[in-house]
């Protein structure tokens, strides 16, 4: 059954238009992967779906009811939590105060996150919960805006370039927490550009190319198609 789905999405800035009848599903439980080069509309998905540029035509659908036309607070509130690529966590306030001040739904899931959970998850976190925002590193940051948006209990996590400027050796640790949290139930789609990595973690993947939809299939036949790799991923 889907949990997200967006269908005919024709989303502009001003009157730019950037993505063509987007359509895609994601499973509940899945880890889904849109894939594509810089400007191929990957972000714009995101932020048509979390309702940050709204799209002018077509629908989003979450756990069956639109959610398109929402605004993004009511979206999140609904089970949507957004990790968006610039890692925008408070630089002024310490790990544990960043976990601490995003905490909603506690009441409305069965197995809520927690500080102490997500410590478990990342441990280096726990190591550093009394350092500020601004004195983490990249990776340090990516985990804990990540970790952030988990203390939202969301059923759906989108995760925008996760692996995005990190060391090889964090890329694998990001790779391992998001298998981790799916384990919780909570469904993933990412957007990303490396495609060995959406292999690692992902189920599906849909490949997008100039705000259109190209390829929608398994990550391991996406992996094994060279055509699709060659003419939409450059790889």
């Amino acid at each position: 059954m889907a949990i997200l789905e967006l269908q005919g999405v024709n989303t502009y800035y001003g009157q730019s238009h950037i993505l063509f009848d987007v359509s895609l599903s994601v499973e509940a439980g899945q880890v889904a992967a849109l894939i594509g080069r810089n400007g191929a509309g990957k972000s714009t998905t995101f932020r048509s779906i979390m309702g940050l540029t709204p799209p002018r035509e077509g629908t989003v659908t979450f756990k069956g009811q639109k959610v398109s036309g929402l605004r993004p607070y009511q979206i999140c509130r609904r089970g949507v939590g957004f990790v968006p690529e610039d890692r925008r966590c408070f630089p002024d306030l310490t790990v544990r105060e960043n976990l601490e001040v995003a905490a909603r739904r506690q009441k409305e899931v069965a197995s809520p996150w927690t500080v102490a959970k997500l410590f478990a998850l990342f441990p280096r976190l726990e190591e550093r919960q009394r350092n500020l925002g601004s004195q983490l590193s990249g990776g340090e940051q990516q985990m804990l805006t990540i970790a952030r948006t988990l203390m939202t209990n969301p059923e759906v996590l989108l995760l925008d370039e996760p692996s995005e400027g990190l060391a090889p050796l964090v890329v694998a640790l990001v790779a391992e927490m998001i298998l981790e949290i799916r384990k919780e139930g909570v469904t993933v789609l990412l957007a990303e550009q490396n495609l060995h990595f959406c292999a690692r973690v992902s189920d599906r993947g849909f490949v997008i190319d100039k705000g259109a939809m190209m390829y929608e299939g398994t990550m391991a036949d996406l992996f094994a198609d060279e055509d699709v790799k060659a003419k939409y991923l450059a790889v």
